[in-house]
């Protein structure tokens, strides 16, 4: 009888909390977490590219320094920023330091469309693909997060759950800022060309 005394406010308490959606507000912030773990590692899988795409381009096109060190310095600052996803102001240098990265990657192909060495070589086409893959995966991972965190912050400014989440002091949480919003959804189209094609050469006679 005593032991039915004690479980029974427990199990009561525990049919109260689910029925006022605590169970679910721990269940989308972990999604969130989850989502926002992915969103770091293909990031810093984008990151690691860039010492080995530095160097490759500089064998053969050294004289094109004022890129290469913008590619190099970018990197750095986003290996700087130690980034807290629940604040705003955080969240949004992360994103602009990651945005700069991009941004200078982006300059540094171009420029190596002028060197068709560097382009057929296969140590850097190796190179270009998995950025271009990484790429897709930041992408694909950054819209992940956008849903989850939107799920969650519409979820917990619901009632009875926004109840709940004052309770226990569970606020909304910051979400990236897209100025295109296909951006979530579709990958940036870059175009990592090629090997340049050989010409056939000219015929006798002709």
């Amino acid at each position: 009888m005593r032991l039915f005394t004690r479980v029974l406010p427990l199990m009561l308490l525990a049919s109260l909390l689910s029925g006022c959606g605590y169970n679910a507000i721990q269940q989308k912030d972990e999604a969130v977490k989850a989502s926002w773990s992915e969103v770091i590692n293909q990031y810093k899988r984008r990151a690691d590219l860039v010492p080995n795409l530095v160097q490759t381009v500089k064998g053969f096109a050294s004289q094109e320094e004022r890129v290469l060190t913008e590619v190099t310095n970018a990197r750095s600052r986003v290996g700087q920023i130690n980034v807290n996803a629940d604040d705003e102001a955080s969240l949004k240098q992360f994103q602009q330091a990651q945005g700069e990265l991009g941004s200078a990657l982006s300059r540094l192909l171009v420029v190596t469309e002028n060197y068709p060495q560097l382009k057929s070589d296969q140590n850097f086409r190796d190179l270009q693909a998995q950025l271009e893959g990484t790429e897709n995966r930041v992408t694909v991972a950054r819209g992940r997060y956008i849903q989850q965190v939107q799920d969650y912050n519409t979820y917990i400014r619901s009632f009875p759950q926004v109840i709940t989440a004052k309770i226990f002091g569970y606020k909304t949480k910051p979400n990236f800022t897209v100025e295109n919003e296909a951006q979530i959804s579709n990958a940036p189209a870059v175009d990592f060309g090629n090997a340049p094609q050989q010409q056939p050469a000219p015929q006798p006679g002709h």
